[in-house]
């Protein structure tokens, strides 16, 4: 069961707030602000290690005393970071040796943020000091509502090939495998690669050509959990001497999608939060949106969660530092509202004068409060009160994706059939076409039980355990309906490839094999019988057992199956052998949705619930143009009833609290 920030009623709304930029005078009109604009919770301290620890051991509190205390007069909880996602000048100036180390050999140099080595020693001694510190100070704090540890793990440096590195996987090595084990998961034998000394091996720095994949994929999961384990020293520390002050970290579930095993992470939260930031330049945006929020939901288990960053207007780490348009801010908000989440933040409060990201938008702009920005928060600040009673509620989905952030780092790796492969834009792919047929959708983990589901869609499951092959199979077996695509079941667990042909461990269940990949040249572009096209992918396929939907009708592979569907068991498997272009991978989603019973309802703007005791509909026009759809109930942020008819003006948002 999710444990909330305590103290914070309703749903959280609020923003990074970060005082020590800013005068001391400054404060107490930020604070009334905030009440003006409804803000209810706040996260304070996150890159303050400079101003708490001025130098080693020298603590000073008495400003983050004023500060807290006056959020706590305002009536605003406090999300209390430990401070350590940037160590101070003096720490890395006295030890350089905890700067990271890329992996040519260059060693990063302090002057922005996450400027640490993961399995430094040193710095996880001064960190969990200065959290003990922390968390001794401000454990009886009244506006104390929950722990921020860290900020962002693994969004700048995600690994580190230093000695202290090289040694901690070795040792990470040892405790899983003998040395013949390793030698055969990562296939030593090609290139005189054979260890005969745990001593021997490095982590997978630059060298003459091609790196070892399972030597590769193995340091992406030790600095994945050296990252891990580095939060956990942190909050075990909160957790000892504040023992009912919820602890968690802001996870990045789409940015760092190659970065962090955030399926390992969510076990280690007491809630779950996300930061989210909209590409400003795809028209997409809230698409991509929408799958980041129901990711993080299946992060949290079904259970609310907390968006803790997103921007109100422009994000200045852009290519292009593009403001929101009027009403996309509120949109942005309600969409994590609709999906799961029980509150939404912001990064920053008050946007800042200097630094790395002078221009990123805030809640208060540069030019003050007599602006869109700061009205239009306001506006939503006051929504979020009327709609206090979603909070707690969940949201139902008939069908789940599955998602591999470890099939994303193997997929990454060089020396693939090719190097135009995008995980997570494969995955959003299949995502947006089931959003535009209507359909909600859950994420899961790989070994998930799929029984609560009419339908899932496995996309690129590359690296794959003969246990979670398995779960898939069984699925099927007893009615489940899985649509399974290219590059899936290839390797195993160690990225050595399947033997019998592709795609390996889904064969059986798939009632197909092929024999060789065929991915397409730049530019070239192939057709299917039905209509489809496809640009980047193509595999020599045959039926073994399964029905063909369509083949290529033209390209290297005329009259080949390019997409299957197979009865296996009391279910069914369709497998797309191809990239098919959108109108293709639509009409293919939905026809399994169809056989799976799924209904489709495309709409011009996006429906999503919301279940508790009674139901709340979400409704947000993403449009220029008015919209209706049929509902019936009472509009909770206008008070109006509605029956029968309800019309969502364009750009607007409308939750219904609907009628049994």
């Amino acid at each position: 069961m999710t444990t909330w920030p305590t103290g914070v009623q309703g749903l959280a709304w609020g923003a990074d707030y970060n005082p020590e930029q800013w005068p001391e005078h400054v404060w107490a009109e930020d604070v009334e602000l905030m009440r003006r604009a409804g803000v209810n919770m706040v996260s304070v301290g996150i890159f303050s290690w400079a101003k708490i620890e001025a130098s080693s051991g020298e603590y000073r509190f008495d400003w983050l005393d004023r500060v807290l205390d006056l959020l706590h007069a305002g009536g605003i909880r406090a999300d209390l970071a430990t401070a350590t996602a940037a160590p101070p000048p003096w720490l890395t100036a006295q030890y350089p040796e905890m700067l990271p180390v890329r992996a040519d050999g260059v060693r990063l140099s302090h002057g922005s943020r996450q400027a640490y080595c993961p399995s430094s020693p040193i710095y996880r001694d001064r960190a969990t000091a200065l959290a003990a510190e922390m968390a001794t100070h401000y454990r009886d704090h009244p506006a104390l509502a929950a722990w921020h540890v860290g900020n962002e793990y693994g969004c700048h440096v995600s690994r580190c090939y230093c000695d202290t590195c090289a040694e901690s996987f070795r040792e990470w090595l040892s405790a899983r495998y003998t040395l013949d084990q390793l030698n055969d998961a990562w296939s030593t034998a090609f290139w005189s690669q054979g260890y005969t000394d745990f001593s021997q091996i490095l982590p997978p720095r630059a060298t003459p050509t091609f790196a070892n994949p399972g030597q590769v994929l193995d340091f992406d999961r030790f600095s994945d959990e050296a990252l891990l384990e580095q939060y956990k020293a942190e909050r075990d520390v909160l957790r000892m001497i504040t023992p009912d002050v919820p602890v968690t970290t802001n996870f990045m579930v789409t940015w760092t999608m190659e970065a962090l095993d955030y399926w390992k992470w969510a076990r280690e939260v007491d809630f779950v939060s996300n930061d989210h930031y909209t590409e400003a330049q795809s028209p997409d945006r809230h698409v991509e949106l929408a799958m980041s929020a129901d990711l993080t939901r299946g992060l949290a288990g079904g259970q609310p969660w907390l968006l803790m960053e997103q921007s109100t207007s422009a994000v200045n780490w852009q290519q292009r530092n593009i403001a929101k348009l009027p009403g996309e801010m509120r949109r942005n908000s309600f969409q994590h509202i609709a999906r799961g989440a029980d509150g939404t933040l912001f990064f920053q409060w008050r946007q800042s004068r200097g630094g790395g990201e002078r221009f990123h938008s805030a809640m208060v702009p540069h030019a003050g409060t007599d602006t869109k920005v700061y009205r239009e928060v306001c506006q939503v600040g006051a929504e979020y009160a009327a709609l206090s009673e979603v909070a707690g509620s969940t949201v139902d989905a008939p069908v789940a994706i599955l998602f591999d952030w470890q099939s994303g780092w193997a997929l990454r790796q060089n020396t693939h059939p090719t190097a135009d492969f995008e995980y997570r834009k494969h995955v959003f792919g299949y995502y947006k076409a089931l959003w535009q047929a209507g359909v909600t959708v859950d994420f899961v983990a790989p070994g998930r039980n799929l029984s609560a589901y009419s339908m899932v869609v496995v996309p690129a499951f590359y690296p794959v355990s003969d246990a979670h092959a398995a779960v898939i199979a069984d699925y099927v077996a007893g009615g489940g309906h899985a649509v399974v695509t290219y590059l899936s079941g290839v390797a195993d667990e160690h990225t050595r490839v399947r033997l019998g042909g592709y795609p390996g461990a889904f064969r059986d269940v798939l009632g197909v094999w092929s024999e060789e990949f065929h991915p397409l040249r730049q530019d070239e572009t192939v057709s299917l019988t039905d209509g489809s096209t496809a640009s980047l992918w193509t595999e020599h396929l045959h039926v073994r057992g399964a029905e063909v939907v369509a083949s290529y009708a033209d390209g290297p592979l005329p009259g080949v199956p390019a997409v299957t569907r197979n009865a296996f068991g009391n279910g069914v498997a369709w497998y797309v052998a191809c990239d098919l272009d959108e109108g293709g991978l639509g009409r293919t989603v939905e026809n399994a949705l169809s056989s799976a019973g799924v209904a489709v309802s495309r709409s011009p703007i996006e429906l999503v619930r919301r279940k508790g005791d009674v139901s709340w509909l979400f409704a947000v026009n993403h449009t220029d143009t008015d919209a209706q759809i049929e509902a019936s109930g009472v509009d909770v942020l206008s008070g109006e009833q509605v029956s029968g008819r309800l019309t969502v003006r364009a750009g607007d948002v409308v939750v219904l609290r609907e009628e049994v």
